[in-house]
């Protein structure tokens, strides 16, 4: 299948030009029928090419000499835009140049210069950010919201769910994922009342959106596997995404200082090595690279900043995907179903009216 290329910011993330364009040629050796529009300084690029003559030959080079920087202010960064690289790549989905674009750079300028440019899709109020989660089971979680929105209202935690199980569908394969919120408990008067009001209407509407809204999940239960989306407000999904993060690293650390503790701890690792590595796979956040915005009118993925090539190829892979499965079409589709941006109201919402 002939897949619409996509626009690399080279020059996004922690070591830039180097890494994306390892990463991009690693994802080209893995998939040969990827093409890629290089955006960024056009020596460096060159000069980065010149190991990787596969991704030479299957990509196109868009000379920018701006960079956003990671400490650019979202507002800074849309007034420079139009000659840096992230936005330069973003403009090429826009104008069709790019099925979608990749970029390691600065989150919020990203999403801001993303949602300017693209737009967000008919029956979406705002985009969110999503990304995938390891689990205890054979398949990934989707969570969103992950920073996009500090604050968010109950009609917009539906149209995150409705966003996520289109995405969980491609990355689970799950024609019916199961959809939770993320609260203080599992009951149902627990939580804000944003929250039961949203609870409230996916559980009237579920069977429309074919998911299977399973109500409340709390924090803990992230890497059960026993569900597929888990949506909140960005505030909150940043929070729990950042001490997900830091307890795998923690748990990494601890094992790394058991093991060289002494040289009995240096024989129990070489013998319980594989399920060390097990726990190396599932912990290394390269593994899980790129977060994608959803609900614009184009397709954007973030690669993490300190991500390395094979994160890059992860990321780049993600993207790959979301352009062979349609996704912002299912999304479209799921709206309509819908009624576009009608969604039923609950006989409390109604009362309150």
């Amino acid at each position: 299948m002939s897949l619409p290329r996509i626009a690399i910011d080279a020059m996004g993330g922690d070591e830039g030009v180097r890494v994306m364009i390892e990463g991009a040629a690693l994802a080209r050796r893995r998939h040969d029928q990827f093409k890629f529009l290089l955006v960024g300084d056009e020596p460096r690029i060159k000069s980065a090419l010149e190991a990787h003559p596969n991704l030479r030959a299957s990509s196109e080079i868009l000379h920018t000499e701006g960079v956003i920087s990671g400490e650019d202010k979202p507002s800074q960064a849309l007034r420079r835009a139009k000659g840096t690289s992230m936005g330069r790549a973003i403009e090429a989905v826009k104008a069709g140049d790019a099925g979608a674009a990749v970029s390691a750079g600065n989150t919020g300028a990203l999403m801001a210069i993303a949602k300017l440019s693209l737009r967000t899709m008919p029956g979406i109020d705002r985009p969110a950010l999503a990304a995938l989660l390891p689990t205890l089971e054979d398949h990934d979680l989707v969570m969103l919201d992950l920073g996009a929105n500090a604050e968010c209202d109950a009609r917009n935690l539906v149209q995150f769910a409705i966003m996520g199980a289109a995405y969980a569908r491609v990355a689970t394969g799950r024609e019916q994922p199961r959809v939770r919120l993320l609260n203080i408990g599992t009951e149902e008067t627990k939580g804000t009342e944003m929250l039961r009001d949203a609870a409230a209407m996916l559980k009237a509407s579920a069977a429309d959106l074919s998911m299977s809204f399973d109500g409340f999940t709390e924090a803990d239960k992230l890497g059960r596997g026993d569900m597929d989306v888990v949506v909140t407000d960005g505030f909150s999904g940043n929070v729990a995404l950042k001490a997900v993060e830091g307890t795998a690293r923690f748990v990494a650390d601890l094992l790394r200082r058991g093991f060289t503790s002494s040289l009995r701890s240096k024989i129990g690792f070489l013998i319980s090595k594989p399920a060390t590595e097990l726990l190396k796979h599932h912990l290394d956040p390269n593994n899980h690279n790129g977060a994608v915005f959803l609900g614009l009118n184009g397709i954007v993925v973030k690669s993490h900043g300190g991500a390395n090539a094979a994160g890059v190829a992860n990321a780049v892979a993600v993207t790959a995907r979301l352009l062979e499965e349609n996704v912002t079409e299912r999304i479209s589709a799921d709206l309509a179903r819908m009624g576009g941006t009608s969604l039923r109201k609950t006989r409390v919402q109604e009362e309150r009216a």
